[in-house]
Formats: C-alpha cells, sequence, structure tokens
C-alpha cells in the first residue's frame, strides 16, 4: 500500500516508514510534545538536547487530528513518559485529546508540564485572526491573518484602490501591547506551568514573525526554561533553521519606535521564501471579504475596541 506524504511525515507516530525506525520501537520511551504548529517548533528545540532521559516524536498538531488518529495516540500514550502541552480544551474538536483527555489514560506518575499558546501583538497591532462564522477552517486568501485597517475598510464600503493605512498616536501602539501582554499573562496564571510572556518582552524587536509564530530566540528560551523545570540537564542550541517563519508579517518602524524597541523593520510580507507587498495583500483580502463578509462582521465583532484604538473606528 503507498503511502501518502503526510503519513510519511508523521510516520513516527503512525508506525510506518523511516521514521518509524527513527523513532525506536513501539516500546520506546518519548516525550510527549503536544498542542498546535508552535509544539513542532518547540520540539525541534528540546531535540538538540542530547542529555534528556526520552526521546521526541514528530506528531501532527492537535487540529489535524481525525477519529482515524485515536488508536495511534493510544498506543504513543502507552509508550509516554513526560507530556509537554499547551492548554489543549477537553474533548477538543469532538476528541478526547485534550489535556485532561489525555491525563486519564497515562499513569499517575508521568509528569505533565503545561506551557502557553503564544499569541503576542506587539510587533504586529494591526494583525488579527478570525474564524469565519460559518466555516471555522477558512483562512482569507493571501496570508492566514487579517488587518484590522483593511476589515476598516470593507466596513466602510471602500474600495481596494481607496488609501487604508492610517496615523497612530505611539500611546495606542503602547495600548495594543500592553493588553496582549496582559492578556498572555492572565492566560498563563490561569492554564500553564510556565510563562512566556516574559521571554516576549525580552527579546523585543525579534520576538515573533506573526502575532501566533514565535522566533527562534523565544523558543530557545522557552525550551530552556521547560527543560529547567523538569530538572533536566542540557543546553538548547539553535536548530540550524528558522522555525515557523514560512509566514513573515511586516514590522513597522513606527511601531517598534513607539515600544522604544531596537531592530530592523521588515516593509513587505516574506509568504513561503516571496516577497510580497502589503499594498497586494490588502487587494487581495478586499476581494476576498466582498465574497466572504461575515470575517469583516466577526472582525469587527472581537477586535472592535482594538479597532477603536487604533483610529479604525467606523467612518
Amino acid at each position: 500500500m503507498e503511502i501518502d506524504g503526510r503519513t510519511r511525515h508523521y510516520g513516527g507516530f503512525y508506525g510506518v516508514g523511516g521514521a518509524a525506525v527513527a523513532a525506536g520501537s513501539t516500546d520506546h520511551p518519548v516525550v510527549l510534545v503536544w498542542g498546535n504548529c508552535q509544539a513542532e517548533a518547540l520540539r525541534v528545540v528540546l531535540n538538540t538536547v542530547n542529555t534528556t532521559p526520552w526521546g521526541t516524536l514528530r506528531v501532527p498538531p492537535v487540529h489535524e487530528l481525525t477519529e482515524d488518529d485515536l488508536p495511534h495516540l493510544d498506543r504513543l500514550l502507552r509508550r509516554t513518559r513526560a507530556v509537554l502541552s499547551q492548554p489543549v480544551r477537553r474533548g477538543y474538536r469532538g476528541l478526547p485529546i485534550g489535556l485532561d483527555d489525555l491525563r486519564e489514560r497515562l499513569p499517575a506518575d508521568v509528569p505533565v508540564l503545561r506551557w502557553p499558546v503564544v499569541r503576542w501583538s506587539a510587533l504586529h497591532p494591526f494583525q488579527a485572526i478570525v474564524r469565519h462564522p460559518d466555516d471555522p477552517s477558512m483562512d482569507p486568501d493571501g496570508v492566514p491573518y487579517h488587518d484590522l485597517r483593511t476589515v476598516a475598510a470593507a466596513r466602510d464600503g471602500r474600495s481596494a484602490d481607496d488609501p487604508w493605512d492610517v496615523d497612530v498616536p505611539d500611546e495606542a501602539f503602547r495600548e495594543v501591547a500592553r493588553r496582549s501582554g496582559e492578556e498572555l499573562r492572565r492566560r498563563e496564571a490561569r492554564d500553564t506551568d510556565i510563562a512566556v510572556s516574559d521571554i516576549l518582552e525580552a527579546v523585543g524587536a525579534e520576538a515573533t514573525h506573526t502575532i501566533n509564530h514565535p522566533q527562534n530566540g523565544v523558543l530557545l528560551r522557552l525550551g530552556q526554561r521547560i527543560l529547567d523545570e523538569l530538572g533536566w540537564a542540557g543546553t538548547v542550541q539553535e536548530p540550524g533553521r528558522t522555525l515557523l517563519g514560512g509566514i513573515r508579517a511586516p514590522v513597522e518602524q513606527r511601531v517598534l519606535d513607539a515600544l522604544g524597541l531596537t531592530g530592523t523593520a521588515r516593509s513587505a510580507w516574506s509568504v513561503h521564501l516571496r516577497t510580497v507587498s502589503p499594498d497586494e495583500i490588502h487587494r487581495i483580502q478586499m476581494d476576498c471579504y466582498a465574497r466572504h463578509p461575515g470575517f469583516v462582521d466577526a472582525a469587527v465583532a472581537r477586535h472592535g475596541e482594538v479597532m477603536d484604538l487604533l483610529g479604525l473606528g467606523p467612518s
């Protein structure tokens, strides 16, 4: 039977191909790093340390799992000796793959360490993630992020060629950053054992590629913090490649200046190694919003307060 590319990519999880051999036998103990795409990046960082008691295994992100994957997950849990998990709610996407679901199938002595989902708006104050009310899996065209300036233009009935940028006081940029940090710290206190908010603030201008994709500097410090918390020896190393960098959003100089950060601004998007101007993404998404107006309504409902703060209230 021919193995498809995705199954081969996660071969250790599915028990097929060379990846299964590399991952060891079916009873080889592993550390399970559980969560979204950030989890795989953190796993890569942790895999640079060869002094930890067990290895790691590449697994699909939780939002990609289906019911057919559950037997493979159960087999993996029998090998799991530690879990490093983002807060995944019980019954996530209708499946028993939340952290509490996993705990019920693990021995009581398996350590579980919770680390945060990274969501950080300081460098990208206009950027938002919005789910379409009729199809939460749908992404907007161009890039899987929304620009609140484009949302405002669509809401106000402007054309794609009309001016769409706005002047923003420095204090407004600082307030967006403050609120983002406050929300992350709230989630850390409620749901996690390890914090990342102070790491993001310390790394500054090089903290994130996008609002939900931290750069290597953040992942390395987070990985080391997790090792230290577990009492495992070793120091994480650069993995030799840029993690989570397939899409990199612009970073405006005025934002860096307002936040008092020293760094290099980015004037354009990098989308899988292709340079794309903000104007091009704006036009693409204005057309997308004309076909899917539910995005605009959902963005305004969720981010209206921030839009007002940034001078994007109704005209």
